[in-house]
């Protein structure tokens, strides 16, 4: 059975640092015989939450746009390489509002009871941070994780693994850096040579 990989861009910047290492995961997971599929959050119509709450009764958001048939092509994934840049510590806007939308997931998940992930379900799909920054700190990353966390508990997604490069502004950009791109394919032929032998049993 094929691996099916969703790959998120949440930069308002197209083929910019944090996009390119995006491709590159994508394009290892295709060497490795993975179906992917590229989603552009600027490219898309919605709207961030309301926080109108009723989805707590019904498991059901009122808001219809486009983020809702994105969390349907996320629920049938089997990985998802979630990507944004650092914006002022945190991740994008764009990511943001998308994320923040998936609270009718959790009501369903966490309030009504009617969205189960099983153990196995989680161990056999693997979520993935993709990111970059152009600060050299070591803790710039340190504020996307837990919203990162978030995404992939609410979505039923193991949070396997993190491809992060910072300081882009002393490399003059992703392209420069010595490692990254490399890495980024490696890791994306790694994550579905692992997703085909769980499938396997």
């Amino acid at each position: 059975m094929t691996v099916t990989i969703l790959g998120i861009s949440g930069s308002p910047h197209r083929h910019g640092n944090t996009e390119t290492l995006l491709d590159s995961f994508l394009e290892g997971a295709r060497s490795a015989g993975a179906s992917t599929e590229k989603v552009v959050l600027r490219d898309l119509d919605y709207a961030p939450c309301r926080g109108c709450n009723s989805c707590h009764k019904n498991g059901e958001c009122v808001v219809k746009d486009d983020a809702i048939a994105l969390f349907e092509k996320i629920l049938s994934s089997d990985c998802l390489a979630v990507a944004s840049p650092i914006y002022t510590m945190g991740i994008t806007a764009e990511l943001k509002g998308f994320i923040d939308r998936q609270q009718y997931l959790w009501a369903r998940k966490f309030i009504l009871k009617t969205l189960y992930f099983s153990d196995d379900h989680i161990k056999r799909h693997k979520g993935i941070f993709i990111s970059t920054a152009g600060l050299g700190w070591e803790n710039v990353f340190d504020g996307a994780f837990p919203v990162i966390t978030a995404l992939f508990n609410t979505t039923g997604f193991e949070y396997y693994d993190n491809m992060i490069a910072n300081d882009m502004d002393r490399y003059n950009g992703i392209k420069n850096h010595p490692t990254a791109l490399k890495e980024a394919f490696e890791k994306g032929q790694k994550v579905v040579r692992m997703i085909e032998k769980l499938k396997r049993g």
